[in-house]
């Protein structure tokens, strides 16, 4: 069993930026691809970023590719996302995710253990 807990969201301007972290208790978090989903309201559970075991690959959906990087500190269990250049769709909330699959392959389904999330909000 994998306990994760995002921290880091607010409100925000647009074009500024944020930094979400979700710390990860329980088995092995190097055995364990991450990644970042968020869910708008009214609309279904998206794809924002994931890393590999090692962090050595990333992967982004292409609405932040270059605006959000995802990094992760094994020693410490956390998995990071940096948030540049907000924008006031970018508003959702932001969930953990862990599998025991590849990162280039993670998604909704094939995620094992998902944070709580924390709301991110942009304001124009």
């Amino acid at each position: 069993q994998v306990q994760l807990v995002e921290s880091g969201g607010g409100l925000v301007q647009a074009g500024a930026s944020l930094r979400l972290s979700c710390a990860a208790s329980g088995r092995t978090f190097s055995s364990y691809a991450m990644g970042w989903f968020r869910q708008a309201p009214g609309k279904e559970r998206e794809f924002v970023a994931a890393i590999s075991r090692s962090g050595a690959s990333t992967y982004y959906a292409d609405s932040v590719k270059g605006r959000f990087t995802i990094s992760r500190d094994n020693a410490k269990n956390t998995v990071y996302l940096q948030m540049n250049s907000l924008k006031p769709e970018d508003t959702a909330v932001y969930y953990c995710a862990a599998t025991g699959g590849t990162a280039q392959a993670m998604g909704v389904m094939k995620t094992d253990y998902w944070g709580k999330g924390t709301l991110v909000t942009v304001s124009s």
